[in-house]
């Protein structure tokens, strides 16, 4: 049987996210020979304005080196149709005679795709790959893109408790996570021991108090002469609002197509080293906005990432002639396996980290949480621990 399947990429880039189109483009070859596969150059924007580039064509040679490739090879977008924008985005797919299309994202990606999906009036398959470093889908125990970013953060906070251990002093570090922490506590996942930074998480999941956060800074000190800490960009106040929302200006706080307020490149890291200026002065501190970087790192792609993200594009092609879902990653106790999921079940929804991957009454991770990354992030180092 010949059919056309359209793929697009959606949100932020990752590590491995082009993982997931070649392994949707192969098994499209595999399963349905003679098939057509079109990638939709900026995601529903390429559907929407014919941009398409055929990737059924090109030599498995090549494919497999776009899959090795960090980001979004076929470009990305944020885009989020309206009632008029779905109008043409479905004239587009029925213009090169799509049987389905496979948006490979995010959960705003999972709700373009059941916008889309009700808008269709049905005859075309609409299937959602997971893609995030936020590690926020529902339905999956973690998500492609996620292990090559935490690589990245757990070898960065290692570093820097190494660093200061040398030169003692006070450190943050602003991770991305907009209401999700994972990725913010993945950089526990490689202490060497119970000394070492991060000595202090703070993430979206708790509320972000200015005492609370210099009385732990001051105890983490007093107590081990420096302080590491891991902060997520989505930190919020009691009232749920980001700290970044309380800084800026509301003139000058920018968001994108879907209502989410843009947090990296904000003033969180400046206001950060300002507390700690005016609450712990004369002290050696430092405060870095980890942005972009762990997003899509060429350095730290994880093997298991990789095939796990090629997986779950395979098994969205699988699973086309079910009907309309979305593939979830699954941990059945020995290993990580994909599933079809119903499309609602993911679409527009975030997963935040579970209250027991923290400790009750501190800002730290617990031991379930803990356990959690080790699985997922085995040590790639077995540095000495120092003699300070």
């Amino acid at each position: 049987m010949s059919v056309t399947i359209v793929i697009a990429q959606g949100g932020g880039p990752t590590a491995v996210i082009n993982q997931t189109v070649v392994g949707a483009t192969l098994e499209a070859r595999r399963r349905y020979p003679g098939s057509r596969v079109l990638g939709a150059l900026h995601g529903v924007r390429g559907v929407r304005d014919g941009r398409f580039v055929t990737l059924s064509d090109l030599p498995e040679a090549e494919l497999m080196r776009i899959a090795a490739t960090p980001s979004a090879a076929l470009g990305s977008t944020r885009d989020k149709p309206d009632a008029a924008y779905c109008e043409t985005i479905m004239k587009g797919l029925k213009g090169v005679g799509a049987d389905a299309f496979i948006n490979i994202g995010g959960n705003d990606t999972s709700g373009t795709q059941a916008i889309l999906r009700d808008a269709s009036g049905g005859g075309m398959t609409f299937m959602h790959a997971p893609k995030t470093i936020d590690n926020d889908l529902m339905e999956s125990d973690h998500t492609p893109g996620f292990i090559s970013a935490a690589e990245m953060v757990a070898g960065a906070f290692l570093s820097v408790d190494l660093d200061f251990r040398a030169l003692p002093g006070i450190y943050v570090g602003i991770v991305m996570g907009r209401h999700a922490g994972f990725l913010t506590a993945s950089g526990a996942a490689w202490t060497l021991d119970e000394e070492s930074g991060p000595h202090l998480i703070y993430v979206p999941e708790r509320p972000f108090e200015r005492k609370r956060f210099i009385d732990d800074v001051k105890t983490v000190f007093h107590r081990r002469g420096r302080c590491i800490v891991a902060m997520s960009e989505g930190v919020a106040d009691a009232e749920g609002r980001s700290l970044v929302e309380t800084l800026v200006p509301p003139e000058l706080q920018e968001r994108d197509a879907h209502g989410n307020l843009k947090l990296s490149g904000s003033d969180l890291g400046q206001a950060i080293e300002r507390i700690l200026a005016e609450d712990m002065p004369g002290r050696r501190a430092r405060v870095d906005t980890f942005g972009y970087l762990p997003r899509g790192n060429i350095a730290t792609v994880n093997g298991t990432d990789a095939r796990e993200a090629f997986e779950a594009g395979a098994f969205a092609v699988a699973s086309i002639e079910q009907g309309d879902g979305s593939v979830a990653l699954e941990f059945d106790g020995e290993k990580t396996v994909c599933r079809a999921v119903d499309l609602n079940a993911v679409a527009g929804k975030t997963r935040v980290m579970p209250d027991d991957f923290l400790h009750l009454h501190e800002n730290r991770i617990s031991d379930t949480g803990r356990a959690y990354f080790e699985r997922l992030l085995p040590r790639r180092y077995d540095p000495a621990r120092p003699f300070v």
